[in-house]
């Protein structure tokens, strides 16, 4: 099939940071900082992909934590803030994942990890998760210098892929990056993971699904009637 290959975000759509709550918790007193620290995170790179800022997700996922940690008058020693970044390397996959994948490359599709984190963190994130396998290939973004959801990456990734970008699907946990993928022509598919409503100013993608299965299932249902 021309349509053959599905991209897949990584941090929240496959891997679980419900991981992270317990670390959290003990260094914070409150295990719901964890979505403060990672949507802190997520503002940051898309701040530095909007004004050229070159650094990696990594570094700021460390000055995320520093700068939760200082607004919220908590001494972070070095040791828990290692064991939070080093957890975030370590992240189970969500339940449903593996066997998605498995279903959907048993259907003849090709799986690429797409990330805005760099190809050593992909790496060992895969490597941990054992998912590795799952995954005919990984993309970082960070030969691009940019993050999702910049027009650029999505374009970095289908040229990479040696595909049109309406020959990709992305499949994400994340309404800006499922609307930054069709903004950039690519096809998409959201994972509910959160139950919050999709932004109403977004672009929608044609397939939904409130586990990675149900979208699985509707990707193979929507190209096989197309």
């Amino acid at each position: 099939m021309a349509r053959d290959t599905i991209l897949f975000d990584i941090n929240e759509t496959v891997l679980d940071l419900a991981s992270l709550r317990p670390l959290f918790a003990e260094a914070f007193g409150e295990a719901n900082v964890a979505a403060t620290w990672f949507a802190t995170l997520l503002q940051s790179s898309t701040v530095c992909a909007i004004t050229g800022v070159r650094t990696t997700f990594a570094e700021l996922a460390g000055h995320a934590l520093d700068r939760l940690a200082a607004v919220r008058g908590v001494n972070l020693t070095d040791d828990r803030r290692g064991a939070i970044l080093g957890a975030f390397a370590s992240l189970p996959p969500h339940d449903d994942v593996a066997p998605a994948l498995d279903a959907l490359r048993s259907a003849g599709y090709r799986t690429v990890a797409f990330t805005n984190s760099s190809r050593d963190l992909v790496t060992t994130q895969m490597t941990n998760s054992g998912l590795m396998e799952k995954f005919d290939s990984l993309v970082s973004v960070e030969d691009t210098g940019s993050f999702k959801p910049d027009g650029r990456v999505y374009a970095f990734v289908a040229e990479r892929l040696e595909r049109a970008p309406d020959d990709l699907r992305l499949v994400a946990a994340h309404d800006w990056d499922t609307h930054g993928a069709l903004t950039a022509g690519l096809r998409a598919a959201y994972v509910d993971r959160s139950g919050a409503p999709y932004h109403p100013l977004y672009k929608r993608p044609d397939v939904f699904g409130r586990s990675m299965a149900e979208v699985a299932r509707h990707i193979v249902a929507v190209d096989r009637a197309g």
